[in-house]
């Protein structure tokens, strides 16, 4: 039996389809993928996160976009929770570059992509020097580091840990990222 394989679709073939669509897409250097919805968890955190970053970065050089403004990171374009630049970005682009830091909210559904192939995609972009990842469930942040050629990872974890972002001159409480939702994510972590 022979089965016809569709030809992959190039970048700039998916964002001149995205461009027509009223949803939005990833692309995973193949083909479009569908953004699905959240949790009231999610949503939160991402709040949380985007409201501290810019009240930090009031005033410098680094800004930060998410999660409806996409990156270009090794030939594919994604959609970040959160991200952080230090170059000018045009009020009318959809697509922004250099990205420095980027964040992701884990969560069931999007656990394998965001641990493995946006891990890729991120340390295969040359301006991206720390990755992310916020736990949906606890408390916890995963981050990765570039060090010269290498990533570094740690664990970052409790409502007193801090996230160290050096390359953008801040630091991030969990506990103000996690505002409003720790107590039900510690309620839900306790009845397990």
């Amino acid at each position: 039996m022979s089965v016809a394989l569709e030809k992959p679709m190039t970048l700039a073939e998916f964002l001149a389809w995205e461009d027509q669509q009223e949803l939005r897409y990833e692309f995973d250097g193949f083909a479009p993928v569908a953004m699905t919805g959240g949790t009231a968890g999610h949503d939160r955190i991402t709040f949380n996160l985007q409201k501290a970053l810019d009240n930090r970065l009031a005033g410098k050089p680094c800004r930060p976009y998410g999660p409806n403004v996409k990156i270009v990171v090794d030939g594919k374009g994604r959609y970040p929770d959160a991200f952080v630049v230090c170059q000018p970005v045009p009020p009318t682009a959809i697509i922004v570059d250099n990205p420095v830091v980027v964040f992701e909210v884990l969560s069931d559904g999007t656990a394998s992509t965001d641990l493995i192939d946006k891990n890729a995609d991120y340390r295969a972009t040359p301006s991206i020097q720390r990755y992310i990842i916020l736990q949906q469930t606890r408390v916890a942040a995963i981050v990765f580091a570039r060090r010269g050629e290498d990533w570094l990872s740690e664990i970052v974890a409790g409502p007193n840990a801090i996230l160290q972002l050096p390359e953008i001159g801040i630091e991030l409480p969990l506990a103000e990222v996690y505002g409003g939702v720790v107590a039900e994510v510690n309620r839900t972590v306790s009845a397990d």
